[in-house]
């Protein structure tokens, strides 16, 4: 028997969060206080969200929160200043890391937590509670679909741990996929980010935990994105293509919001935690030589290679080169000053529980070292 389950009313459309208190009142009902969590002082000066800070209906808060890939600490610092209000709704603006740090703040809002040590415990243990309030998500970056899975990733660089903040209960009330957030992105965030959909969407695709829902859905994340991305690079602005990634990656987050990710992102953390990998930029770098390494696995490969616009396999890595070069972003391990004798320490951190094990071939050491070798 197969399942599927996403309860996120989800919202699409350039200028669509000029109905933000429409989207509350439908979502949520009746809030009375608000955290709206940004990225960056500069989307508060967006007209949009100007019009939504002098909404008279509930009081708004604005919290900066400009941490990529939050850490421990950087929740616990969120965590004190959010506690002075009183907040029944949080509205994040942000890339993945700003919606996993409202995912995550939601489920400590009414615990005790004095200080760091107690928010890496609660998280480690995950006796988090069951979050008292809700959140909306607004993706200002086309990538990781993080407004409609339940997790967030947090990182404990002391411990040198990716940590993991999930609860059924954790949804988003809303998700807010608005193209006008993400016109401001740098070109090479913009096609990593898409990228990272790419992975989503691919590892959904294979995942042990898929099923005919998530596959139909990765497929057309896959074929939706890579029929774009040259547009999106070549014509850059072009609010066409920003709003076939923004749509691409919020049906990718939908697909692997119920099969997790795989073996990409298994062997991707430690490049981002140890050698300061942009996450989307480590996982794209994967897709190509996971696709190969997994090829004899995959179940209706022609349909796989058909959405990549492929005729076989090794011609993914062609595609991916060709896509990293055009938009600048380094592509090899050795362009991150990661050392050949690095790659025995990268494989013996490559193995995350609920990662490498959802992916279809079982992986040794020996399997992520080619791997890593291969795009050294």
């Amino acid at each position: 028997m197969y399942r599927f389950y996403n309860p996120v009313r989800t919202y699409l459309g350039n200028g669509c969060f000029g109905n933000i208190k429409e989207i509350i009142a439908e979502a949520v009902g009746t809030p009375k206080n608000i955290v709206l969590l940004v990225w960056s002082e500069s989307v508060l000066e967006m007209e949009i969200v100007q019009n939504f800070l002098k909404e008279d209906a509930y009081a708004v808060k604005p919290i900066i929160f400009t941490n990529a890939n939050p850490t421990v600490e950087n929740l616990f610092t969120l965590y004190t200043e959010a506690k002075a209000v009183t907040y029944d709704l949080v509205v994040a603006i942000g890339g993945g890391s700003v919606l996993d740090a409202a995912k995550t703040l939601a489920c400590l809002q009414n615990m005790e937590i004095q200080s760091e040590e107690d928010v890496r415990n609660i998280i480690n243990e995950k006796t988090y509670a069951s979050p008292k309030c809700k959140w909306i998500g607004v993706p200002t970056t086309s990538g990781t679909g993080s407004e409609v899975t339940c997790w967030a990733t947090i990182w404990d660089m002391k411990k040198g741990k990716k940590l993991s903040v999930e609860r059924q209960d954790n949804y988003a009330a809303a998700a807010v996929v608005d193209a006008t957030f993400t016109a401001s992105m740098p070109m090479s965030l913009a096609v990593s980010s898409a990228l990272d959909a790419v992975a989503h969407a691919t590892e959904s695709y294979w995942a042990n935990a898929r099923n005919p829902v998530t596959k139909a859905l990765a497929l057309y994340a896959i074929k939706a994105i890579m029929e774009s991305i040259d547009d999106l690079i070549t014509n850059y602005g072009n609010t066409k293509a920003g709003d076939v990634m923004a749509m691409g990656s919020m049906i990718a987050g939908l697909a692997f919001s119920n099969t997790r990710t795989t073996a990409c992102h298994s062997i991707s953390y430690p490049l981002t935690m140890h050698y300061g990998v942009p996450h989307g930029v480590a996982v794209s770098m994967l897709v190509a030589p996971m696709i190969v390494c997994n090829d004899a696995y995959l179940e209706d490969k022609e349909d796989l290679l058909d959405a990549f616009g492929v005729k076989c396999v090794e011609e993914i890595q062609e595609k991916m080169d060709a896509i990293h070069k055009k938009a600048g972003i380094k592509s090899r391990l050795c362009d991150w000053n990661v050392a050949k004798e690095d790659i025995d320490f990268l494989v013996k951190n490559a193995f995350t529980k609920g990662r490498i094990d959802n992916n279809p071939r079982v992986l040794c050491e020996a399997d992520v070292r080619t791997i890593l070798q291969n795009i050294y």
